[in-house]
């Protein structure tokens, strides 16, 4: 697994957490995938210990600071926790931080289904320190994948193994746009890295009819019972039994990795010092992921001015009629390998009906639309526009340089989704 640190974690037993995941290595021998370190997604309500996105799934791990190390703790998700026998009491009368780790997860897959970045399913995983000798949950619980543990490199491998199971893996292309959906600066490894983390570099047809999932379903299994031999009767005799290779390699695979882990406990944990870890220098523009295609934001404005900023038959409709303001953003695309220019504008009208009549003007060929921030038109453009309540959004795309031509038509389209500010 690759550390990437945004920011410093939240809580104090997020500290724990990122040694935890450091202890993996870089790579697929201990799990694969890459975790984002103090990160908050936008909408996300809370800052987060960390992100992972393995090639299978999505661990948002929220980190709980208790009062005191415990030996038992009694953690359901709707009730009262209890460390060791004793209720455990919030400072905002909530009766545990669970419901806001929970929606910290939702927050995180509605930000996925929005983005329409690469489906998988996202589970929340709760770490509670400073030291918890036991969790108990509710079996209704764990099936809702939601696990409450202390974060060591045990307790991490095993929610990740039991939470992340996707069906088809997510693609190396996949990861990068979803890791820039989810983390505000840096930009995301380059697909090598991500091919090293255990990413497929084939896209399968399958993943495109995936839906984003939160806490999915785990299945359990039954263990295997064994009946009691007739009253009197003598057990057979068993030959003595070999020691399966399978168990020869599991017992050197947890040999490698306990050395790996006091290799970088003796080195200090210094993420940097380890290659794991990559900080930004300077903060990047968060690219928006739209079917399929990375929109890079690069200025925004708004003006309360709308007619003054517009031209044609929408400019005359606009000074004979209300319109509140004028938000528009412009974005960089690439399409078959050339770089193109997307001017998206939401005005916001007097009511639903003056949305509806606008629409009329601007649905004719040659009606004119607005300029962009810098005060001039985009010459020829592809056009898409809609409207929502008394808002109309337009959505203007040429190539950069150029002008625009039909080829460019779904990127208008799929720009209507696009926010109009940064």
């Amino acid at each position: 697994m690759r550390l990437i640190r945004l920011g410093a974690e939240p809580s104090a037993i997020g500290a724990d957490v990122r040694a935890a995941l450091t202890a993996c290595g870089a790579g697929t021998q201990a799990l694969g995938g890459i975790a984002l370190i103090g990160v908050q997604p936008p909408d996300c309500p809370v800052p987060l210990d960390a992100i992972v996105v393995l090639p299978k799934g999505v661990l948002v791990i929220v980190g709980v600071d208790l009062p005191d190390p415990a030996v038992k703790l009694e953690a359901p998700l709707n009730d009262q926790w209890k460390m060791d026998g004793w209720p455990l009491v919030s400072q905002d009368g909530s009766p545990n931080p669970a419901a806001e780790a929970v929606a910290a997860a939702t927050a995180v897959a509605q930000r996925i289904q929005t983005m329409r970045a690469e489906p998988l399913p996202v589970s929340t995983v709760v770490a509670v320190g400073p030291f918890v000798s036991q969790v108990v949950q509710p079996t209704v619980d764990l099936n809702r994948g939601v696990r409450v543990l202390h974060p060591k490199l045990s307790t991490l491998l095993t929610a990740a193994r039991e939470l992340a199971t996707a069906t088809v893996p997510c693609t190396a292309d996949h990861a990068a746009k979803l890791l820039a959906v989810l983390q505000t600066t840096g930009t995301p490894p380059d697909a090598r890295s991500l091919l090293a983390e255990g990413f497929s570099d084939a896209v399968s047809p399958d993943l495109a009819s995936a839906s984003t999932m939160l806490i999915p379903k785990v299945q359990v299994r039954r263990p295997l019972s064994r009946k009691r031999p007739p009253e009197g009767a003598e057990p057979p005799a068993t030959a003595p039994k070999k020691m399966p290779w399978t168990f020869v390699v599991a017992v050197g695979v947890v040999a490698l990795v306990l050395v790996v882990w006091l290799l970088v406990l003796l080195s200090g944990g210094d993420d940097d010092a380890a290659g794991s870890t990559t900080e930004p220098t300077a903060p990047q523009p968060t690219t928006v992921v739209v079917d399929g295609t990375a929109f890079v934001p690069k200025e925004a404005k708004k003006d309360k001015d709308c007619q003054s900023q517009a031209f044609g038959d929408v400019k005359a409709w606009l000074i004979a009629n209300e319109c509140g303001e004028l938000l528009r953003a412009t974005y960089e695309t690439t399409v078959s390998g050339k770089q193109a220019t997307v001017l998206v504008a939401d005005l916001d009208l007097l009511d639903a009906p003056s949305a509806k009549a606008l629409m009329s003007i601007v649905a004719l060929p040659g009606s004119g639309g607005v300029h962009g921030p810098d005060g001039k038109p985009l010459e020829n453009a592809a056009f898409a526009s809609t409207a929502k309540g008394s808002h109309v959004q337009l959505t203007f795309v040429v190539w950069t340089g150029g002008a625009g031509e039909a080829a460019l038509d779904p990127i208008a389209k799929s720009a209507l989704r696009l926010p109009a500010t940064r």
